[in-house]
């Protein structure tokens, strides 16, 4: 239960109901505790657009590199450009980069509505199914799995890699994991990197074209990838091609079922829909919190704090700041000026962000123009995300009703 504006601030984001409606702390932290460090407290949390973005736009004082949470060994976090900072973080970005530019993702748009209209299809011939299952989880593993050249049948290896790999995510901010999670993610960590090695040495004798065989062979300035930060370039793209993108069309059809006048207004207007996915990353942000490490002491608010220290940047909080988007808690598919930081910000912004939301539309466009209705199935409350860090529902059991 939230507690009362005169009880003590609170704010735990390991609590079920801070997690389903973290709505109305993250207002009174922006009011009350624009930075909030408790004493003892592993992190500092900052709840502030302003903030928020001046801490992404600077990679030299707020820093992604983060040493091995306890129990972890260095080898057990491959060279990732999530957690390098320029100029090596440059570097691998450009290497990958020419793979996720919005023209590259746009003439991938025709295949991404085929395989909507195919998953679509065989949700409605159920009538009652479970559209992560059916959709929101299959229409992006599908989609990187092509992109990167991973064989159809080794899809649902992919998905059980991806979900081990998230499901303790920000946790290790709060205090060390035990060690037989310590020891899952290792073995998967090992599981990945064997596979993918596999498919690494066949690229080179057999070049195809997909982005395995570009990386493989990429070379920009003269600085070819290393077979570990290829390794974990893969491992990235897998992970965060699917699990935000699986979570941005559960949210867009949660949202709209909690709305019926805007679900209403997006059949009656199917143009809307651009505007209508940005208004779901805004509202209902995939991504809740992108951490940071303070790489030399800086004040926040007037708050100092040391060399270091982890920062968590609360960007569900962010966009819902009333000092930036007016009418914040209203959910509204017409918004313009929508200046969302749910794909982050600065250097670090997601390279994948033209690839969430045009695949996010695609499955929006392809279900409201087949259904006449749908419906939840109940009003029980819906199984969250293992991970803090994601506001995501496992399961959406609806009915679909055929257009």
């Amino acid at each position: 239960m939230t507690p009362g504006a005169d009880a003590p601030f609170e704010f735990d984001p390991f609590d079920e109901a801070t997690r389903r409606d973290p709505f109305p702390l993250f207002a009174r932290a922006r009011r009350e505790h624009p930075v909030w460090a408790p004493a003892g407290a592993p992190v500092v949390s900052i709840f502030r657009y302003d903030d928020i973005q001046a801490v992404l736009r600077d990679p030299t004082t707020w820093s992604n590199a983060f040493p091995p949470p306890p129990g972890f060994e260095p080898e057990d976090l491959p060279p990732s450009m999530l957690v390098t900072d320029p100029p090596a973080h440059t570097r691998l970005r450009g290497l990958v980069s020419q793979a996720f530019t919005p023209r590259m993702i746009r003439r991938l748009e025709p295949r991404m509505n085929e395989i909507a209209e195919e998953l679509v299809q065989a949700a409605l011939a159920r009538g009652r199914v479970d559209l992560v299952e059916a959709l929101s989880y299959p229409l992006p593993v599908i989609v990187i799995a092509e992109i990167i050249g991973i064989p159809a049948e080794d899809r649902a290896q992919f998905k059980e890699w991806s979900d081990a790999a998230v499901e303790n995510l920000g946790a290790v901010f709060m205090g060390p994991l035990p060690p037989e999670q310590i020891a899952r993610q290792r073995r998967v960590r090992v599981e990945m990197q064997d596979y993918f090695r596999r498919l690494v040495e066949e690229r080179r004798r057999r070049p195809r074209e997909d982005l395995l065989s570009g990386l493989v062979a990429a070379e920009v300035e003269g600085s070819r990838l290393s077979f570990d930060e290829l390794i974990a370039m893969l491992l990235l793209i897998l992970v965060a091609g699917n699990e935000t993108t699986t979570t941005l069309i559960g949210n867009a059809v949660v949202e709209l079922l909690a709305h019926p006048a805007a679900l209403a207004a997006l059949r009656a207007r199917p143009e809307l829909l651009a505007d209508a996915v940005e208004e779901v990353l805004r509202f209902s942000s995939p991504i809740q919190m992108d951490p940071r490490r303070a790489a030399r002491a800086a004040d926040v608010r007037g708050h100092r704090i040391e060399a270091g220290q982890i920062v968590l940047s609360w960007l569900g909080s962010a966009n819902r700041d009333e000092t930036v988007f007016e009418r914040p808690d209203d959910f509204d598919i017409t918004r313009r000026d929508n200046r969302h930081l749910a794909f982050g910000f600065g250097p670090h912004y997601c390279l994948g962000a033209s690839l969430a939301s045009i695949e996010a539309q695609a499955a929006l466009r392809v279900l409201l123009a087949r259904t006449r209705s749908i419906r939840r199935v109940d009003d029980a409350p819906l199984p969250l995300h293992p991970s803090f860090v994601f506001r995501a529902v496992t399961s959406l059991p609806l009915e679909l009703e055929p257009a």
